[in-house]
């Protein structure tokens, strides 16, 4: 069976949250769960920078605006996690090449990610910090259930990983428009009060 649902899964699970992408593979593949994954994977020193790393982000991830610096500094990383997980499961197959499972990895991962940083962009301007708490943890569940959904059933996680990121992706469009109007109607408040001021008391 071809492994490219799995990589498209990854792929979106990458582009929210590389570093548990990559342990969950691990600890999949170490244990013995399944053989897709392939031995890179279930190294040591992979698992315990993966899970440094799931720890950092899981602390950066919840705070307004460190996650969006956070989110910053991995528009790269993510989509480079993807395609380098992507090919190193159809490396372990045999079934995908690899340039073109690099390519639906890192692809599927940029555009997860770039939803993930704009829907983070609009939840900070909201004036408690809870909903980032709330949507980071929902982030991080989802990635560790459809990863483990992936590996038993791989068709039914890539269709589940394509409707989220289409609805993702709607929602992330509409949040940032709303964004944008809003910081218009700001500024254009600021230059009628700044009109105003300039203009001085009527005499």
């Amino acid at each position: 069976m071809s492994v490219l649902p799995l990589i498209f899964t990854s792929g979106w699970a990458s582009g929210i949250n590389a570093y548990a992408v990559v342990l969950l593979f691990g600890v999949f593949g170490a244990t013995g769960l399944t053989d897709e994954v392939p031995e890179a994977l279930q190294r040591p020193d992979v698992l315990i920078a993966a899970g440094v790393l799931f720890l950092c982000e899981a602390v950066a991830d919840k705070i307004p605006y460190v996650d969006s610096l956070w989110d910053s500094v991995h528009t790269v990383i993510r989509p480079v996690a993807g395609a380098v997980v992507g090919a190193l499961l159809a490396g372990q197959s045999g079934s995908v090449p690899e340039l073109a499972a690099g390519a639906v990895g890192g692809s599927t991962a940029l555009v997860s990610h770039l939803v993930k940083a704009g829907t983070r962009m609009a939840i900070n301007t909201s004036p408690e910090p809870f909903s980032n708490v709330i949507m980071s943890t929902t982030e991080d569940l989802g990635v560790a259930g459809i990863i483990t959904f992936a590996i038993f059933h791989p068709v039914g996680a890539a269709v589940v990983a394509g409707t989220l990121l289409v609805l993702g992706t709607v929602t992330a469009l509409f949040l940032v428009s709303r964004i944008r109007a809003f910081l218009r109607r700001r500024a254009q408040r600021r230059a009628e009060r700044r009109a105003g001021q300039a203009v001085g008391p009527p005499v």
